[in-house]
């Protein structure tokens, strides 16, 4: 009997740290407490609900949470769903979320209370006593603003106050706890997407990650426009690459909900985003919401065109779990059709690279801005510490938070490197002793334009939509305009060079709303990738809401988040003069392009040109050779 139980022990660890279903990734679903806690009636709610996900996706990890809203789930209903999981051969983990009432603003615990402080500890211990691993959902900050918190505050900011408290309670109420009680425990802090606020409520990007066992990556975006956050699509990319340089190999995955999805293409988006940024694991939130039916109405208007994600295909029979196959259900199934369709591309692909961009610890400045970048085909590569080793880099206003950012872009200029900062940079340190490499000014005013200069091309370029932009002041022959605003008889510059010693300095202006950025014509947008792509052996020619992704084995993807048919230009360094579809197996030959004759084009290498062309909200991946 004695070896009959070590078998069985032995059978059930295999079976619970089976292969994973996708080459290349996990996929695994978080169940909140609200549904943890039904999952003891097995026969009538566990089961039917996983077998209908389970037919329409394949799953590899569930993560059981154990506390929300001040539900915990009893002992019992965990064992019952832990022996439920790992009978079905899936890799089991556990989940909290520390709010006491989401719904009330997310209201999070006081971590300045004692009772709170206790709460949290038991929370921590009861978790970790039931599984090996688990996760802080979102809400491991604090918005509490109690008598206690605000003596215990004293004299500092919200901002210090807070990234003191929390990195404290992470050891002392979270991780310690734990593993006292589960030594092998492995605990992961989930960080939501508004990463340029965390420092206000407490998440402490500097110190938590080498605190936690690991780290997660909350790359929703949902709808641009309807949903209150305005994230744009890129974010889902740049945010897990970030954080991945923050933690490198420690950064889990990906974490995606259905909230917010206008069409059944935006929630796709969001899971093959994540995806192209190497997350190694891909979490849906949550076990309710995968059960949501689909609806015609989830049908975009271009769907039909044969895009990237195809809903008639999508919805052809399938049963992942054998038997009979039929019609999909729920959007579980949009997953199952994306992970499938991802998951033949992405052996592929290398490790991603792009432009650098410094972002300091707990800085803020010119919000989010990286992320409309990428929306207009320029590849970003947020680092938390200072790229002095790149040949190009991208400050934005962030950088100000570095008391040496204006020796640290002399140095570079200096040794003969190109910085681009923005104006909202410019204007931040131009009295900081910035006027010694060029005297540039940020100025109070701001220009309406609506038409438009770009180096090389002697003519106006008129937009339909008015940009507001500030104005940004030079001295003539002392540093020049490559692009420019054009207003009446009037004009300002876009994009700004001045060199220094055998470096050259741009100053990128930034119009008053970013998203105008997409209103840029085209030859705008191209000189500004010309210059901030110099580094990378391909870019982009052509509108905006065209995103590049490029990687460091000579692979890259073109992604468009426009609603129609786009023709874009890819550009390739003189070596490569094919390129191939490795989706479809098409190859291509480049048309040799020599450089023009101005300024910013002269020094310029040959480059071969591939016209390429994109359907609505979908992608292509494809080889330089």
């Amino acid at each position: 009997m004695k070896h009959l139980a070590i078998i069985l022990l032995l059978l059930a660890s295999l079976t619970n740290t089976r292969a994973q279903h996708y080459r290349n990734f996990r996929s695994s679903i978080y169940c909140r407490a609200y549904e943890v806690k039904l999952m003891a009636d097995t026969a009538n709610y566990l089961k039917p609900i996983w077998n209908e996900i389970t037919r329409q996706m394949k799953v590899d990890k569930i993560y059981l949470e154990t506390h929300r809203d001040l539900l915990i789930v009893d002992q019992s209903t965990l064992d019952i769903a832990k022996k439920f999981f790992r009978d079905r051969g899936v890799t089991v983990a556990g989940g909290i979320t520390l709010t006491i009432n989401e719904r009330n603003r997310f209201q999070t615990f006081c971590y300045s209370s004692p009772e709170d402080r206790k709460k949290v500890k038991e929370l921590s211990e009861y978790t970790a006593k039931n599984f090996d691993e688990f996760i802080l959902d979102d809400f491991f900050f604090t918005n509490c603003k109690d008598d206690g918190a605000i003596k215990d505050k004293g004299n500092r900011s919200w901002t210090q106050y807070r990234l003191d408290l929390m990195a404290e309670a992470a050891q002392t109420l979270i991780i310690n706890p734990a593993k006292a009680v589960n030594p092998k425990v492995k605990v992961v802090v989930k960080y939501p997407n508004w990463y340029e606020h965390f420092q206000g409520l407490g998440f402490n990007l500097e110190k938590e990650p080498k605190l936690f066992d690991g780290i997660y990556t909350g790359t929703e975006t949902r709808d641009a426009v309807l949903f209150a956050q305005h994230l744009q699509p890129y974010l889902g990319y740049n945010i897990f690459r970030y954080f991945e340089n923050i933690a490198p190999g420690r950064n889990g995955g990906g974490w995606v909900d259905p909230g917010g999805m206008t069409t059944a293409d935006r929630y796709a988006e969001q899971l093959w985003i994540t995806l192209f940024a190497k997350a190694p694991e891909q979490t849906l939130f949550d076990f309710r919401q995968l059960s949501r039916p689909i609806y015609p109405s989830d049908r975009a208007p271009w769907q039909g065109m044969k895009t990237s994600f195809d809903y008639d295909e999508m919805m052809q029979p399938v049963n992942y779990n054998g038997g009979a196959a039929s019609r999909p259900t729920t959007i579980a199934a949009i997953a199952g059709y994306t992970f499938e369709k991802v998951d033949s591309l992405l052996g592929f692909l290398g490790k991603p690279k792009g432009i650098k961009s410094y972002r300091p610890f707990h800085s803020t400045g010119e919000d989010f801005l990286q992320n409309y970048l990428g929306m207009v085909g320029l590849p970003m590569d947020m680092q938390p510490q200072f790229p002095a080793e790149d040949s190009l880099i991208l400050l934005t206003e962030e950088a100000r938070f570095d008391p040496g950012i204006v020796d640290k872009i002399k140095k570079q200029l200096l040794t003969g490197r190109t910085v681009v900062i923005t104006s909202g940079l410019l204007k931040a340190i131009q009295d900081k002793g910035f006027n010694d490499m060029a005297e540039l000014r940020y100025t109070d005013r701001k220009a309406l334009v609506q038409d438009f200069t770009a180096s090389g091309s002697f003519r106006l370029i008129h937009t339909d939509k008015p940009i507001l932009i500030p104005q940004m002041q030079y001295l003539t022959n002392d540093s020049w305009e490559i692009a420019s605003g054009i207003s009446g008889a009037s004009g300002w510059p876009l994009l700004h060079e001045a060199d220094y010693s055998k470096g050259h300095l741009y100053i990128l202006t930034i119009p008053d709303n970013f998203s105008d950025l997409y209103h840029l014509p085209a030859e705008v947008l191209n000189k500004i990738r010309e210059v901030m792509c110099r580094q990378l052996n391909v870019q982009l020619e052509g509108p905006s809401q065209i995103s590049l992704y490029v990687y460091d084995n000579n692979t890259c993807i073109i992604e468009s988040f426009l609603d129609k048919e786009i023709e874009v230009k890819l550009l390739t360094s003189r070596q490569f003069s094919h390129i191939t579809d490795l989706g479809n197996g098409q190859a291509y030959q480049g048309e040799p392009r020599k450089p023009g004759l101005s300024y910013i084009e002269k020094n310029l290498q040959e480059k071969y040109i591939f016209p390429i062309v994109i359907k609505p909200h979908s992608f292509r991946v494809f080889r330089l050779e």
